[in-house]
């Protein structure tokens, strides 16, 4: 049972972890039970829904609307459970000795909970700069949902001057992070019986050429450009699934990868990815076309985006700094929908929130109590903040 003596937002955390929001599944029953939060307490909601209709973002403002003030971003999706071993339901908040387990919980449904936790307290104050809500979609799967929710916000909106996207940094400020640019490789050739290999075109073979350029390409990367700030400093590649072929006696006729690159601010995402495609059309392709014209690689995009790198003297580093109440700050390798914001509306980013990201996406997540109870001292010096 969960100790009565927690904060507020452990019992809206309860409620959140509840639904089941992998990124596979649609989040409006989670929508839904946030905008009754709001409209409870007279809180007029924005929906932003994706072209399915199965999703939407979601924003809220309490305060101004005509004076630029702060965003509190964060998304609604979760990772998937499938494959992974739990010692309690995964959608159901445990607790056990100050750590509260479920899916979300840590990344990053415990955010979500805190600053709902401190509505109560925005109302009561005379906010002079707004606070605005901003819940989105699809983050996990590629920062798809947020684009629209940015766009929706600063048309509605005065620009804000800060954002606070609440990922898990156990309340470092982070000020920058890595792109992201990731892409699945079909590779089409012409099968035949193995016995007559030669006549074929074999799949896996030019798909292992493909592979390799991708690793060749990390190794140059790892003497190039470096920012001693981040944990890994240098810009990334990685292929991290392959599927081909049907049986060895069989020349394979198709083999799909998926690879990425993770891109230091600053460096050229789209240069690599093009310089992978150019490969694969002047190298391999022509040899592949030579023996059958019907073979090729063709590329889908998985997921795409921007870094974020904030200066740390930068008025934001410095507010969420005061607020967090220290004075380090943090570069990270993963991916964040921080860049979307400065990239879409140049709104001032930094990456803070409550939870470690190494208890992101394992089985047993958890987020400490005493993570919940910083967010929200955070909050609550954000809101005095908004009354001056």
């Amino acid at each position: 049972m969960l100790q009565l003596a927690a904060p507020r937002s452990v019992g809206i955390l309860k409620d959140l972890v509840g639904f089941d929001t992998t990124s596979r599944n649609s989040n409006l029953a989670l929508i839904s039970h946030v905008e009754a939060f709001f409209a409870a307490r007279g809180i007029a909601t924005t929906r932003v829904p994706d072209e399915t209709g199965e999703k939407a973002n979601l924003i809220a403002t309490i305060g101004p609307k005509d004076v630029p003030g702060y965003v509190l971003s964060g998304h609604t999706d979760v990772v998937p459970v499938d494959g992974q071993t739990w010692t309690s339901d995964p959608f159901t908040l445990t607790e056990r000795s100050g750590l509260l387990y479920g899916r979300g919980a840590c990344d990053m449904k415990g955010f979500l909970a805190c600053c709902l936790a401190k509505v109560d307290e925005m109302l009561a104050r005379d906010l002079v700069k707004p606070i605005h809500f901003a819940f989105s979609y699809d983050e996990e799967v590629g920062c798809k949902g947020v684009p629209s929710l940015i766009e929706r916000l600063v048309e509605t909106v005065a620009l804000p001057e800060a954002c606070f996207v609440g990922e898990p940094t156990e309340m470092q400020v982070v000020i920058g992070h890595k792109a992201k640019r990731s892409y699945r490789a079909i590779v089409t050739g012409r099968t035949c019986h193995s016995s007559l290999a030669p006549q074929g075109v074999n799949a896996i073979d030019h798909a292992a050429r493909l592979i390799l350029k991708v690793r060749e390409m990390g190794v140059e990367l790892a003497d190039g450009p470096s920012d001693p700030l981040y944990d890994v400093p240098v810009t990334t590649s990685h292929t991290g699934t392959v599927a081909g072929g049907t049986a060895l006696n069989i020349v394979p006729d198709r083999c799909d990868f998926a690879f990425e690159f993770r891109v230091l601010p600053g460096e050229d995402a789209d240069a690599l990815v093009d310089e992978v495609m150019r490969f694969a059309r002047e190298e391999i392709e022509p040899e592949m076309k030579a023996r059958a014209r019907e073979t090729g690689i063709a590329f889908e995009q998985i997921s795409s985006f921007p870094g974020l790198d904030t200066a740390a003297d930068a008025d934001v580093t410095r507010l969420a700094k005061r607020l967090a109440g220290r004075n380090d700050h943090a570069k990270v390798a993963y991916g964040t929908e921080g860049g979307r914001f400065v990239e879409i509306a140049a709104i001032p980013t930094v990456v803070i929130g409550p939870g470690s990201i190494e208890q992101a996406h394992k089985a047993d997540e958890f987020i400490a109590v005493s993570e919940l109870v910083k967010c929200e001292i955070f909050l609550d010096r954000l809101i005095e903040e908004a009354t001056r």
